[in-house]
């Protein structure tokens, strides 16, 4: 099996960096390395999950939905006018 057809487990090899993560589907600590790294502040696992217990929307499988999560944050920063 060609590597573009093997099965994707959802993790990286060392030489791949993050191109293999889904941003619709990420684990919590891949999340919070991804927006880390893209953000340029530090993002905790710790930090996602008390969002998550505050209402951040994630998939049926605990899964982060990038574009969900930042959909919410804009709501939630909208609602206590920042």
């Amino acid at each position: 099996m060609t590597p573009e057809h093997a099965p994707s487990s959802g993790a990286t090899s060392p030489g791949q960096g993050m191109s293999r993560l889904n941003p619709a589907a990420l684990p919590v600590h891949d999340a919070a390395r991804v927006l880390t790294r893209l953000g340029g502040k530090s993002v905790t696992e710790a930090m996602l999950r008390a969002d998550i217990d505050a209402g951040a929307p994630v998939n049926a499988d605990g899964a982060l939905n990038l574009v969900h999560y930042a959909a919410w944050l804009v709501k939630e920063m909208s609602a206590s006018g920042d």
